[in-house]
């Protein structure tokens, strides 16, 4: 299932709300899922997911997979590093991989597999994307340059898991020309 969700929600923490983001979307789907076992979401948004980081940190129901830009040079700020971890019951069930300004598919596709890896070995039952359109090339506020091509790619990644997964629009600030080729893209790989 895909979900056009205006406003996007990964910026909506337990106390706080930033980034355009008042509800956390997929931090509701998970509530609702992890009923039937252990959640994954895997944030492959331009900007680190700060507000599901925040909801899920201390909590070893939902595993929180991040894929972004560097908080050093990018929004959040403060929000995203590899060496949080999670805390408490949650250690080990947040993961980030922050990269750098100018991140081609090169280097974005082996993190995608060591993400999907994990995703298998955790016996994760269901998958949230937290889909951002922003790591494309041309967005006008991002500065990765993935193409339509690399989506379909990602998609293929993550059906090969078979297990449910829900997908949920957070950014993307394009135009038709790069939004409607990438959620295309990206649906073509996971539904084909």
């Amino acid at each position: 299932m895909f979900s056009i969700c205006r406003p996007p929600g990964h910026h909506a923490g337990i106390n706080f709300y930033g980034g355009y983001c008042y509800f956390n979307n997929a931090a509701l789907a998970a509530e609702i899922l992890k009923s039937q076992g252990l959640v994954a979401i895997l944030d492959i948004d331009y900007h680190h997911g700060n507000g599901t980081q925040d909801i899920f940190y201390l909590r070893n129901d939902v595993l929180y997979i991040s894929i972004h830009a560097d908080p050093n040079y990018e929004y959040p700020y403060y929000s995203g590093g590899r060496d949080e971890t999670g805390d408490g019951d949650g250690v080990g069930f947040n993961v980030n991989y922050p990269l750098s300004s100018g991140t081609d598919y090169e280097t974005y596709k082996p993190i995608v597999e060591v993400c999907v890896d994990t995703i298998r070995k955790m016996n994760v039952k269901s998958i949230i994307v937290s889909f951002g359109a922003d790591t494309a090339k041309g967005d006008p506020i991002c500065t990765f340059e993935l193409v339509p091509e690399n989506y379909v790619d990602i998609g293929r990644q993550l059906k090969s898991l078979n297990i449910p997964t829900l997908v949920l629009q957070e950014g993307g600030y394009s135009n038709n020309e790069i939004l409607g080729p990438v959620a295309e893209s990206f649906l073509k790989g996971l539904l084909y």
